[in-house]
């Protein structure tokens, strides 16, 4: 039975895509989730999908709010991810600072949309336990709600939401990057829904896809006419996204400092909390799949 892997269509995901055309075994099969991060989560939990490939922060804040549809078993992209914090094309809103005390909209509740509106609250020192929401589903829901002021804000990637700034539909008022290596990997702890040794091998080959999208000569050339071809991204954004992101050599391996760093990140913002005595690791991974690094 083939592993389904859930994703999210967005040019971040172009050498899982790469795979997925060459996978002639069709031993894995993708299943798209527009919403982000929380839709993932939510379908690894309902038997929907066997591995996600998603945010990290929600991820882990997912883990240590008692989860126990998945643990982490890789990496995918190893640097931060800018999130641009977009406001209606008419609305009042200048700057981040005028944000305070309005609802925010994200696309559902544990999604990077969410957590990421209060990394933002925490480096402007306003009070975490106040901020509102308002759940919006997806980024058509998103840019509806600020263009008509349901919402004040909301935030999402730069680059996938760049062309409905250029083209009017929003504005951008400022970013906020993530603090930690911004895409890792779950999967459900069952080996009947994610046998290890298949996860392995999905994890290997995937690992092969990243080293070639993401090579030097590949930038130059093939990677950006894939994400021309299959997003229809300007080539000049394209090109700057490419400057600004870089894959794991091993897409098995995860560093246990990003763990750690981005849950006391996370606990500051009042995401999560900590148990007595902190959190304990060793629940976040799967070990039988993943390779664990101290650097």
């Amino acid at each position: 039975m083939s592993l389904r892997v859930g994703y999210v269509r967005e040019h971040f995901s172009s050498p899982l895509l790469q795979y997925a055309l060459a996978d002639q075994e069709k031993t894995f099969t993708l299943v798209e989730c527009p919403s982000g991060t929380g839709q993932l989560i939510s379908r690894l939990t309902n038997d929907e999908i066997d591995i996600a490939i998603a945010l990290t922060d929600p991820l882990i804040s997912g883990i240590a709010k008692g989860s126990q549809a998945y643990k982490l078993v890789g990496s995918y992209v190893s640097t931060p991810l800018n999130w641009a914090v977009i406001t209606g094309k008419d609305s009042k809103y200048k700057a981040i600072t005028d944000l305070k005390d309005t609802t925010i909209g994200i696309s559902r509740p544990g999604s990077g949309s969410q957590t990421m509106a209060y990394v933002m609250a925490l480096q402007q020192g306003w009070d975490t336990s106040s901020l509102k929401f308002q759940v919006n589903n997806d980024i058509h829901g998103l840019i509806k709600s600020v263009n008509d002021d349901s919402t004040s804000a909301f935030m999402w990637e730069w680059f996938t939401t760049k062309p409905y700034a250029d083209s009017g539909d929003v504005r951008f008022i400022g970013s906020v990057p993530t603090p930690w290596p911004s895409w890792m990997i779950a999967a459900h702890p069952s080996a009947e829904r994610a046998n290890p040794s298949a996860v392995r091998e999905f994890l290997s080959n995937l690992s092969g896809y990243v080293r070639s999208f993401g090579s030097e000569e590949q930038r130059k050339s093939a990677s950006v006419e894939f994400i021309k071809d299959k997003f229809g991204y300007p080539e000049e954004d394209i090109r700057a996204w490419l400057k600004t992101v870089a894959y794991p050599s091993d897409c098995a391996e995860i560093q246990t400092q990003v763990v750690s760093d981005t849950l006391r990140v996370l606990e500051q913002a009042g995401v999560v909390s900590a148990p007595e005595g902190g959190f304990d690791l060793a629940q976040f991974f799967n070990i039988e799949i993943v390779k664990l690094t101290s650097a």
